[in-house]
């Protein structure tokens, strides 16, 4: 919890969706000057300057002290079914799509272990998982806006996805040529 109570709990939601924002309007000043004309890179921030804008508002002005990290999960789900009906809608990707994606799905699976440890086991003490939660969630929204803006496999994710199919793929496409 430290970063919230260093930040507050609303500026450190603030600078996240302010972000994403910034992303969205760089994204949008690319495409109209014709650089880059990834419509999935500006559908795929909107979704996202979308998604947290939406969620900022309703999850901390209006119904904050009624919100579990289950209603957490659950946005982080409905943006991930909008990502990948951004890139279904434009049968293209960019290299910041499968951050994105990546992304939110550590936020979520983050979100439930949260939600399983405080509502389920009602663990009340702060330990080890609240801190990877707090520091995990926003370093992770943080690696999604860089990628919205720079557009880069700037981690690797892409080259190690393309090992682990290649390592799952090649041998059933060994077996099937035998």
């Amino acid at each position: 919890m430290f970063l919230a109570e260093f930040f507050g709990l609303f500026s450190l939601s603030a600078l996240v969706t302010w972000g994403f924002l910034m992303a969205f309007f760089f994204n949008l000043f690319v495409y109209s000057l014709d650089v880059k004309r990834r419509t999935t890179l500006l559908l795929s921030s909107l979704v996202m300057v979308v998604s947290y804008s939406v969620t900022d508002y309703l999850f901390t002005w209006i119904s904050y002290y009624n919100t579990t990290y289950f209603d957490w999960a659950i946005h982080d789900l409905i943006t991930i079914i909008c990502l990948i009906f951004v890139y279904k809608l434009s049968k293209t990707t960019t290299p910041s799509l499968l951050y994105l994606l990546i992304g939110l799905s550590i936020n979520l699976m983050l979100a439930l272990l949260m939600h399983l440890d405080i509502f389920i086991n009602k663990n009340i003490e702060p330990w080890f998982l609240w801190d990877i939660y707090t520091f995990g969630v926003t370093f992770i929204d943080l690696v999604m806006i860089v990628a919205l803006i720079v557009d880069k496999d700037f981690l690797g994710l892409h080259k190690l996805k393309n090992k682990i199919v290649s390592l799952f793929l090649r041998p059933k496409i060994a077996r099937d040529c035998n």
